[in-house]
């Protein structure tokens, strides 16, 4: 029986990840910053406290067979400047530290989550791929970037492999910022002006993105190799609102405002990168991950949509 540690746990991914790491037959232990309730398919704990450059994972790594290492600092728009060495610290140095230690205790891989922000923040003319030249925007994309470039000089050492995932935006139960937001307008039935946004957007359901994790963390070919993840159909902006409407049996108002405006107007308002998702284009390409490793995603879009709406639907009737 294998035994994966996995870091953050009891985030929004970690969550779905732990349950469906121990449906599949491995013993799961949680990492975790202090003493709390654990998700299903926990059988074991660790804290570990703040995952920094001076980490101590003696104990949580004994006896562990595997690594899936989703803690780190997520993206916070309109961070403070002041906030940037923290990116820096816990998903780079602090990974380093992760992985230097697991490949001491004989770990046999180590699987990373990092972000498409490693890419870059838009695509223009094709989608991104793993054999892209990395372009990060921000803090916490450079901070992603800098944690794959130390997890490939540590690749091998001591037998151990690494597996890099570069995942878009992640939808699903406990899902925040702008999907959220859409779903509650779409719920309200208030008119949107996105009506003229001609874009593409990737996106991976937490089911998508944890069934490929699990897969992985096995599968022979994808040790020590950067791989792109998502659902594997593209939505424009106005099309997710679309969809988001059918699922809850909502009536969708699209005001056709020109994107320049929007953009514009998001500008004035302070909100120039929340407009600039809305209206960009941002799309990876899924054709070698599922080529190489035999992978195609779990739940079609609407599934996914459909089951996140459930949750949304759920949690506003228990308030």
């Amino acid at each position: 029986m294998t035994r994966v540690l996995v870091t953050g746990a009891t985030g929004f991914v970690g969550r779905t990840l732990c349950e469906v790491l121990s449906q599949a037959g491995h013993t799961v232990r949680a990492a975790v910053r202090a003493d709390r309730p654990l998700p299903e398919g926990v059988s074991e704990s660790a804290i570990v406290g703040d995952i920094d450059a001076h980490t101590d994972w003696g104990a949580a790594l004994l006896g562990v067979d595997m690594v899936v290492h989703l803690a780190a600092r997520a993206h916070v728009i309109h961070d403070s400047a002041a906030n940037a060495a923290l990116y820096y610290e816990t998903n780079a140095a602090g990974t380093q530290r992760l992985a230097t230690a697991a490949a001491q205790a004989s770990v046999g891989r180590l699987v990373y989550l990092s972000s498409v922000k490693v890419n870059g923040e838009a695509t223009l003319d094709r989608p991104y791929t793993a054999m892209d030249e990395p372009c990060p925007q921000d803090d916490y994309g450079k901070s992603k970037w800098l944690a794959e470039q130390r997890l490939a000089t540590l690749a091998g050492r001591n037998g151990m492999a690494t597996v890099i995932v570069r995942s878009p935006l992640v939808y699903g139960p406990g899902v925040r910022a702008n999907f959220l937001r859409l779903m509650r307008i779409v719920d309200k039935q208030w008119p949107l002006p996105l009506g003229a946004v001609d874009n593409e957007r990737s996106l991976v359901s937490i089911w998508n993105l944890c069934d490929f994790l699990a897969k992985v963390l096995l599968h022979p070919a994808a040790q020590n190799r950067t791989w792109m993840i998502s659902d594997g159909e593209d939505l424009s902006t106005p099309e997710l609102i679309r969809r988001i409407g059918r699922a809850m049996g909502r009536r969708v108002r699209l005001l056709p405002v020109p994107a320049m405006l929007l953009k514009l107007m998001g500008g004035l308002a302070g909100q120039k990168a929340e407009m600039e998702r809305l209206c960009g284009s941002l799309t990876v390409d899924v054709t070698h991950t599922r080529r190489e490793l035999g992978w195609s995603p779990l739940l079609s879009v609407d599934e996914g949509i459909a089951r996140t709406v459930h949750w949304y639907a759920s949690e506003r009737a228990s308030r």
